[in-house]
């Protein structure tokens, strides 16, 4: 996501290619062209690049517009076909390194498609024994944009990518924290605590229950999601410029989605509306504000698990999380809980992230979002760190997690709402004099009425109980 674009200092040796706008020199061993050249000196940004998923969505569309041509009979065969390798190729990710243009960059993407027309004419002339920029004969416009615009591939390549990022890499990711969640859920359910609302004590829950909530919620976010990536099996492809599909042919756009969808595996569709698809990336913006909320809520678990990890002497300390570094560069022996720290860091991030997407929506104008490559960085870069984050966090803090059964029952007995469940017994009046009383004495609750003969401890221990829910 950080890799830092070439330079021309960098480069001994240049080339001389051409666009509409005259000649510029470049890298003598850029597979890139004219167009990519200029897209790199006028975007000198931020070193971000779209990433590998993005990239092979691009090569994806350019493979499949390629087969589709020759079935239709609009391309000649031998362009094709090598069109159709040098597009395999990306897909493969060997020519990630020439894919140079900042993700901050010229509105809609163009920069960025042009980069894969010309990578991918290049390699197509380089696999017929033709020297590059060699355009009489294959045409980075011409032939590998055949029946394309940037206005369609790009909101398609966001689809397409975002996508494969969710269902391969966030889900997958979200059940092993979901399942061990759950299993801590069932581990710590003999471990009776104090609950505490507004930070105060509240009556006893059981640990496990705390952890069955965690699992539930995390659960419902990943409902969420799998359906919210369903949107993005609708793709555009085939309304090139504006949504008309001018100059394509009138099968163009069918056999396309269908061509995608063998390729990847995936059961992609025609959008209900290509002028829609075009006019807003709206399945993107969805998928965004999920992962904005799975943030929320995985700042709320990470937080909770802080809490119940203080101390070890001066705080809950209720759980005990595995030591995995030193936490201080001055207290000896000091170990923080770094992985839920990692996990809020980058929660916030992604938080940060949708706020950008939203705005960047605000880009859609009359037949185009301009602002689609900053669309795409930000919900592909929220999908990627969200699916390191949970997986580090799951298998480097939650299953290591150890109850302190002991210091949960030293908190619980020493809480005052355990008073509540005097109520039925001797009336709210007496028990808030009994609750008084132990807060002035500092006598737990237990000792108080054993003392007093209000209940036996068998009796009190099973009135604690039975507030347990199973």
């Amino acid at each position: 996501m950080t890799e830092q674009q070439p330079s021309m200092e960098q480069n001994t040796k240049l080339r001389t290619a051409g666009d509409s706008l005259g000649q510029v020199q470049l890298p003598a061993d850029a597979y890139y062209g004219a167009q990519t050249q200029r897209a790199v000196l006028n975007f000198p940004i931020s070193g971000y690049r779209l990433p590998r998923e993005f990239i092979k969505a691009q090569g994806i569309i350019k493979a499949s517009a390629a087969a589709v041509h020759k079935e239709l009979g609009e391309l000649d065969g031998e362009i094709a076909d090598a069109i159709l390798a040098a597009a395999d190729e990306v897909i493969e990710g060997r020519w990630d390194s020439q894919f140079v243009v900042d993700a901050f960059q010229a509105g809609a993407g163009t920069s960025q498609n042009m980069n894969a027309n010309e990578v991918i004419a290049n390699v197509a002339l380089e696999k017929l024994g033709l020297e590059r920029d060699r355009k009489d004969k294959i045409h980075p416009n011409d032939h590998v944009n055949k029946g394309q615009s940037t206005n369609d591939t790009i909101p398609t390549a966001i689809c397409i990518s975002v996508h494969e990022s969710v269902e391969r890499k966030l889900l997958p990711a979200l059940d092993k924290l979901i399942g061990e969640l759950a299993n801590k859920s069932r581990e710590f359910h003999l471990v009776v605590k104090s609950g505490r609302t507004h930070l105060q004590d509240a009556v006893p829950l059981r640990l496990g229950q705390e952890f069955e909530g965690y699992a539930a919620t995390i659960g419902q976010m990943r409902k969420q999601l799998e359906q919210a990536a369903d949107g993005l099996l609708e793709l555009g492809i085939g309304g090139n410029a504006v949504g008309t599909g001018v100059n394509t042919h009138p099968e163009y756009a069918a056999r396309m989605v269908a061509e995608i969808g063998r390729r990847t595996g995936t059961p992609y569709r025609q959008a209900p509306s290509r002028f829609a698809f075009m006019q807003n990336p709206s399945a993107a913006l969805r998928v965004s504000g999920l992962l904005r909320d799975l943030a929320v809520h995985l700042i709320k678990l990470s937080s909770d698990i802080r809490l119940l990890n203080s101390g070890p002497q001066t705080g809950l300390a209720e759980i005990r999380l595995p030591a995995v570094q030193p936490g201080s560069s001055i207290m000896p022996g000091k170990v923080n809980p770094v992985l839920p720290e990692m996990l809020y860091m980058v929660c916030c991030q992604v938080i940060g992230n949708d706020t950008a997407v939203q705005t960047a929506m605000i880009g859609s104008q009359l037949e185009i979002n301009v602002m689609m490559p900053v669309i795409a960085h930000n919900v592909l870069q929220s999908a990627h760190i969200l699916s390191t984050a949970a997986e580090a966090f799951c298998e480097r803090c939650v299953k290591g997690i150890e109850a302190d059964e002991e210091q949960c029952r030293y908190w619980m007995d020493r809480s005052l709402s355990l008073v509540t469940m005097l109520n039925p017994v001797i009336g709210y009046d007496k028990a808030a004099e009994i609750a008084k009383e132990s807060l002035k004495t500092q006598k737990p609750l237990r000792q108080l009425v054993v003392e007093k003969g209000i209940l036996t401890e068998d009796e009190w221990e099973r009135i604690v109980q039975n507030s347990l829910s199973e």
